[in-house]
């Protein structure tokens, strides 16, 4: 399914079927796979299915990529349909959890302000953004944090409270036309019921210019993404395969292409940039199923892009004080992001 199918066009519950059994067929990516089916049984209605599919992935026995993304989504999904109290209590353990991902705080603090706990949520925002975006550091934010700076800048705006530093980076990162503060004033709510044409109108401007917003978030589904071969990976891939070693001289040189290449991408204004990374087994599986062999040098962009369609993509640059993506344990700003 494209993203930018009309939702009155798409058999959620089919397309949760058909996630789930790709799964099956994908076991290294049934996590962003059943996410996703999570996601339609939730469109569908279905929430009792999407909350037994969220409790199927946090029983793996092998564990998860991100668990505190799916106890978040867990928590939003429960409360729509009347579970408030363990929602609350998942929510709860998030925050005391801290983790060092915007998702799960985004999830959690849109959840509570939905349902209209905006001293709570407007807290948990602002928890989420101390934790990631440390005040007094001049760097840009990574795009991923972006969403945690306008919700806590609504929310900030419901609540009647001052701009602060961070409602000011939220207004100098948002590029629609509308400002955020015009988004986020209460009062456009009354505006939707005026008798006024020209309030209808200035509504109107608003709203597409937030539609313009996501569709231009919706218009490429899954990151530019580089790939990325472990060290282990790498040398048995040049053993199998040693005609590729002129694309992979070393392994040193094959991690600083990675980080030159996602520089120069993000310098000539791409966005959503991310890293995939490559297994040998993979990697013959899918020059199998290309009928091609894997010592095919054009197969490997091929690759890089299926992975990323896939959910394999990990953003680039990482949120800051996270491990580097080269899994050296070092963080990013003392590894590859040193002078960033």
């Amino acid at each position: 399914m494209r993203p930018d199918t009309p939702a009155e066009n798409v058999d959620h519950t089919a397309e949760a079927a058909r996630l789930e059994r790709t799964a099956g067929l994908y076991p290294e990516d049934a996590e962003a796979l059943l996410l996703r089916a999570a996601a339609h049984l939730e469109l569908s209605g279905d929430r009792p299915a999407a909350t037994a599919l969220y409790d199927r992935l946090l029983s793996a026995d092998d564990g998860l990529e991100n668990p505190a993304l799916v106890r978040a989504l867990k928590a939003s999904n429960l409360w729509e349909y009347g579970h408030e109290a363990e929602a609350r209590a998942i929510i709860e353990g998030i925050r005391v959890a801290a983790p060092r991902d915007p998702a799960p705080w985004l999830i959690i603090a849109e959840s509570l302000e939905s349902h209209d706990e905006l001293e709570t949520a407007a807290e948990t925002f602002t928890e989420g953004a101390s934790l990631l975006l440390p005040e007094g550091d001049d760097t840009e934010p990574a795009p991923a944090t972006h969403p945690l700076l306008y919700g806590r800048h609504r929310v900030r705006r419901m609540l009647g409270l001052p701009h602060d530093t961070w409602d000011t980076l939220a207004d100098t990162l948002h590029t629609s036309p509308v400002s955020l503060d015009e988004l986020h004033d209460p009062k456009r709510v009354w505006s939707l019921g005026s008798e006024n044409p020209a309030e209808l109108q200035a509504e109107i401007t608003r709203l597409q210019a937030e539609l313009g917003a996501y569709r231009e978030a919706l218009s490429r589904p899954f990151p530019v993404a580089v790939l990325h071969w472990p060290a282990g990976e790498l040398t048995e891939l040049l053993s199998a395969y040693p005609t590729l070693a002129v694309e992979y001289p070393s392994h040193e040189t094959h991690l600083a292409t990675i980080e030159s290449s996602l520089r120069e991408l993000s310098a000539s204004g791409t966005g959503n940039l991310g890293i995939v990374t490559g297994t040998v087994p993979s990697y013959e599986a899918f020059a199998a199923s290309e009928g091609s062999s894997p010592a095919d040098a054009a197969l490997l962009p091929q690759y890089a892009t299926t992975l990323a369609a896939r959910g394999r993509a990990v953003a680039w640059p990482p949120v800051r004080g996270a491990e580097c993506w080269c899994a050296s344990g070092r963080t990013y700003g003392g590894c590859h992001g040193d002078g960033v």
